[in-house]
């Protein structure tokens, strides 16, 4: 691999396409956004797309590849797209041949997760480790396994859901009839109404309109309510990854996205938790950190693994 190469990752999402070359784990570019329900339809998106791609392409004539994450389960082998979360009319898009053709470019494309961990593992937090979980907490909650050294898809490319995963099977009904399945408990609307329950449970007004950033601004000021829920948050957490780490035994926890930047307030309790629940085999040597990138984790993972599948003789 060459890593000094630069190649373009794209960030796929609901509400916005982000693009930008990359070079060696750094943007050195600036984000170039697209609104994804401006288009009607794959055709209309696919070609906007490709414009910017081709901008890039005149800038950086040393691109020689292109990865791409999406929202939802892809088949990574034919590089289509199965159907994208929030986005109408990509169902079963051939989606790695289409930018192939028009740009003439090697493209890969996979889960968004998937390069959130591929990130992580290729020049971030999960650098160290050859085993590790890596967990995106934000409007939903997702995840990428590396296991062995290698980024685990699963036999039909589906694997790491953590979101889908129960912690509570007769709790609230999920997207596929996974009761209790994390998601529910632990995206931002989910712990927005948390907070707002846990105030109503002690009998106090609820302080404006709340999300996670300002239910951790309220924590780091001594709000108890919102210490509580930050308490709730990483048990239903702990819950999950306690079942994870017993399955697989990982080295690390990479913890990443949104909700992350609770910092504290979130993994100590998050530690504590598991602390108490595992054998001293699993947890002793256990790393549990803080993602190293953002909202930037999505384009520098897809570009990372282009160069990695595309570029190993450049």
């Amino acid at each position: 691999m060459n890593p000094n190469l630069p190649n373009i990752g794209i960030d796929f999402g609901g509400t916005s396409i982000k693009l930008a070359v990359v070079k060696n784990g750094e943007l050195i570019t600036e984000i170039e956004r697209i609104d994804t329900q401006a288009f009607d339809g794959p055709d209309a998106l696919l070609d906007e797309i490709v414009r910017e791609v081709k901008q890039f392409q005149e800038q950086f004539p040393a691109i020689s590849a292109i990865g791409i994450g999406v929202p939802g389960t892809v088949d990574f082998e034919e590089g289509r797209t199965n159907n994208l979360t929030n986005v109408k009319g990509w169902t079963s898009v051939p989606l790695r041949d289409l930018m192939v053709e028009k740009t003439g470019l090697p493209t890969v494309v996979e889960n968004d997760a998937n390069c959130m961990a591929y990130a992580e593992w290729a020049c971030g937090a999960a650098q160290p480790f050859q085993n590790a979980v890596c967990v995106t907490l934000g409007t939903g909650v997702g995840g990428g396994l590396i296991l062995n050294g290698a980024l685990y898809r699963g036999a039909t490319y589906a694997a790491g859901e953590i979101g889908q995963m129960s912690i509570d099977y007769d709790g609230v009904e999920g997207p596929y009839g996974n009761t209790g399945c994390l998601e529910r408990y632990i995206g931002n609307r989910q712990i927005a109404e948390l907070g707002a329950k846990i105030y109503a449970e002690h009998g106090e007004e609820v302080p404006g309109e709340l999300s996670p950033a300002r239910l951790a601004e309220l924590a780091g000021k001594g709000d108890h309510c919102a210490q509580e829920t930050w308490q709730r948050v990483a048990t239903y957490l702990g819950a999950n990854l306690m079942s994870i780490i017993y399955l697989l035994n990982p080295e690390a926890i990479i913890i990443g996205g949104g909700v992350s930047y609770a910092g504290d307030l979130l993994f100590e309790p998050l530690q504590k938790r598991l602390r108490e629940s595992l054998t001293p085999e699993c947890f002793d040597a256990l790393k549990v950190v803080h993602a190293r990138y953002g909202n930037t984790a999505g384009i520098i993972g897809s570009a990372a693994l282009a160069t990695d599948l595309f570029c190993a003789d450049c």
